[in-house]
């Protein structure tokens, strides 16, 4: 019997109001290059103790992770990082040097590490099992949902938490335009998803994972095994030219003719947007349909029809190719 997989609860803090989807129909147009999530209230949320222990990403993935468990203690915990706790980081690194290595605080450095993030919600979960952190880049995510797919591919797992969590701090993002990974057309975001993924659907399941797939190479060499009836592919183009015409040029080639849709456009570019082009397609496809500002080319827009099947797709320096397949 072939295991069935569910996305049925997701929750995200990004440059998006909160915690919640009005970004489907009312989104916040930036036009700045340099944006920072938009926090909730933390104080109605957390302790005044941790409120204060807490750096930002912290308090960030405990809560879309709280809302997404809704109390139920997961199987597995698995995170997509690109950064870790670059924030503390650098507060640790900045101390070092303008002290004089004297009177550094401990805080920053304890959590400075990238799978302080993991750890720390599996302690807030009372979660004792699986627990795993992947950074690599810009597929830091899709390794961790690759992750969890196998897993309860097998039959391991029965559920698994699965996160995507990355700041910007605007020294790195100085450094990122430098180098040319944010380009001038797109802006920059900050990632907090938590998806719950189970075996089992239920009345508020978003949608069906199909199959997740990762490949690193020559995109010549591709060999997909997604079927021909795809109604949209999301896209993470984000302004960049030299990115966006690896998307575009892909797309061309290995799905002519279906309609592309786009999500940096709300969310912004991180090392973790992955997640939420899974995010959007998820919701779109809970909904039955795409809404305006998700598509590409206007044209479709009067075409469009209720999604059965979506699938993201994302690169990585046109090395790393993800494809995750979802379904209504």
């Amino acid at each position: 019997m072939t295991t069935e997989i569910y996305i049925n609860s997701a929750r995200q803090i990004s440059v998006q109001k909160p915690l919640t989807d009005e970004w489907f129909d009312n989104p916040i147009v930036y036009n700045e290059h340099y944006i920072r999530a938009i926090d909730p209230d933390y104080k109605e949320f957390f302790t005044p103790n941790e409120v204060r222990r807490f750096g930002k990403i912290l308090k960030r993935a405990l809560l879309v992770s709280r809302e997404a468990t809704a109390g139920k203690v997961p199987e597995a915990i698995i995170t997509g990082t690109g950064l870790g706790c670059i924030e503390n980081t650098e507060f640790f690194l900045k101390d070092l040097t303008f002290s004089g290595e004297e009177l550094l605080k401990p805080t920053h450095f304890m959590n400075s590490t990238h799978n302080t993030i993991s750890s720390l919600v599996a302690i807030d979960a009372h979660c004792h099992a699986y627990n795993t952190t992947y950074s690599h880049k810009g597929a830091s995510f899709e390794n961790a949902l690759l992750d969890a797919f196998l897993q309860m591919k097998s039959r391991k797992i029965s559920n698994a938490l699965v996160g995507a969590h990355d700041e910007m701090t605007p020294d790195y993002f100085t450094l990122l335009q430098r180098i040319g990974y944010l380009g001038n057309g797109g802006f920059s975001g900050e990632t907090a998803v938590a998806m719950m993924l189970e075996n089992q659907k239920n009345e508020n399941s978003l949608c069906k994972i199909e199959n997740v797939e990762i490949f690193y190479g020559n995109i010549e060499n591709l060999e997909l095994k997604f079927p021909q009836n795809i109604d949209y592919v999301m896209i993470g183009n984000n302004g960049n030219p030299e990115n966006d015409k690896i998307y575009f040029e892909n797309c061309k080639k290995l799905f002519p003719n279906i309609p592309l849709l786009q999500y940096k456009n709300i969310f912004g570019e991180s090392y973790t947007a992955s997640a939420f082009g899974v995010y959007v397609a998820a919701v779109c496809l809970q909904k039955g349909r795409i809404c305006e500002h998700l598509f590409i080319d206007k044209k479709n827009i009067s075409e469009q029809k209720i999604p059965r099947n979506i699938l993201i797709y994302n690169h990585f320096e046109n090395k790393n190719h993800s494809f995750v397949w979802l379904t209504k």
